[in-house]
């Protein structure tokens, strides 16, 4: 229906969404649903107490500086304290080099800002986090889109798709948002030269990192970029690398953190300047006081037991459960996995199934830019606890084979 503010709104705003998974949200909360749907953590393992501490210490002794403006750049020792976290990962860096954002989105948004013009193309993973397709699609930009494997992005193809001229290049190396897979190593390294031959720069967005059951730790993106150029902790390569607090410790705190050079890093100031000046002081000072003195490492290895044992349960009952023709993915971290179904199936039709059997989930065609993957879904295994998993993947096995 047509309203009186229809032709005010500016055309950008045409190609604005609601987010399907905050839309499902609000229908999942009723208590007697069994939600897949949410990319939510665990909150029975937020550090609260350690919260409450760090609250009180903070009004105490820096009350004043806390509930005052900040600098946009963010809190110094906080920059400084994800420097050295993030130096045990390789990413060597200073204060400088980071920024902080209110939550990964928002960084997000920013490079949309200061990099996308209308038309410009992106080249995405297909699927890909949704989040950045709704950040980006405000600034009208255009899809190029690369499918995934087991291995993640399939770099046999992407030299066809830089050739299309993107102005950069998304990718979520490990455990990705949604499918749960990760990029070896090799192809990491494979894609990075390929980005530098053809001069288009790869943002990187690593949420789930930190949080691997099993296998090695790989080298972030970011790494082996700053190998290829040899830059000695200099920091002037061709990656824009973005994680978050959301994972690690709570996403009420809505902290995130951007790595790049000093230049890009000014421009994102000079835009989040016009957006909200600076992320609060107060959330900033008490991330700092939890995480200082080396609780991180020991708290991110809590999720990772917690999570692992969600992720081992759900791929049991899938494996006992799923009829013929149903497939899903392995992920070896993170918060995810992708079931692929029988062609036939319309995830969003069988939503309607699976909520009527009291269970969620994501259909997967909203990850895809161009509207593909319609028998795809996404899976969260950390935020239900081990018997609603259980009981949540035997009625949306029965949801699909009622479908079939």
């Amino acid at each position: 229906m047509q309203t009186l503010w229809d032709h005010r709104f500016a055309l950008r705003t045409q190609n604005m969404q609601s987010s399907t998974i905050r839309e499902l949200l609000k229908f999942t909360q009723q208590p007697d649903v069994i939600s897949f749907a949410g990319g939510m953590p665990a909150p029975e393992i937020f550090p609260i107490d350690e919260f409450a501490e760090a609250s009180n210490l903070v009004l105490k002794e820096q009350g004043a500086e806390a509930l005052q403006y900040s600098t946009t750049e963010g809190y110094l020792p906080l920059r400084e304290m994800i420097a050295r976290h993030t130096n045990q990962y390789g990413i060597n860096v200073t204060a400088d080099n980071i920024m902080i954002t209110n939550g990964s989105q928002q960084a997000l948004d920013l490079i949309g800002k200061i990099f996308i013009n209308p038309g410009d193309r992106i080249l995405v993973e297909s699927p890909t986090y949704l989040g950045a397709l709704q950040a980006w699609n405000a600034y009208n930009a255009q899809y190029v889109s690369v499918p995934l494997d087991q291995d993640g992005i399939k770099v046999d193809q992407l030299e066809h798709a830089l050739r299309a001229g993107p102005k950069f290049m998304y990718v979520l190396p490990n455990f990705q948002n949604p499918t749960g897979v990760t990029i070896p190593l090799e192809r990491r390294k494979f894609l990075v030269e390929l980005a530098d031959r053809y001069g288009v720069p790869i943002i990187e967005d690593d949420p789930y990192g930190q949080l691997r059951f099993e296998g090695k730790h790989i080298p972030a993106i970011e790494v082996l970029d700053d190998q290829l150029y040899g830059n000695n902790c200099s920091y002037h390569g061709n990656v824009i690398y973005l994680s978050t607090f959301s994972k690690i410790l709570a996403p009420g705190i809505r902290l995130a953190w951007v790595v790049a050079t000093p230049e890009i890093i000014q421009k994102m100031v000079m835009a989040k300047q016009g957006t909200d000046l600076s992320t609060p002081a107060f959330n900033q000072m008490i991330a700092y006081e939890v995480g200082k003195g080396g609780f991180l490492n020991g708290h991110i290895q809590n999720i990772i037991n917690v999570y692992r044992d969600r992720r081992d349960i759900m791929l049991e009952e899938l494996q006992n459960n799923m009829p013929d023709g149903v497939n899903w993915t392995h992920p070896q971290g993170g918060l995810f996995l992708w079931a692929t179904l029988p062609d036939k199936i319309d995830t969003s039709q069988l939503l309607k199934i699976a909520v009527g059997k009291k269970v969620a989930f994501v259909p997967g065609v909203a990850f895809h830019p161009d509207g593909s993957g319609k028998n795809t879904m996404r899976l969260n295994f950390s935020n239900a606890k081990p018997e609603m998993i259980r009981l949540g993947i035997r009625r949306l096995a029965e949801s699909i084979k009622e479908s079939l």
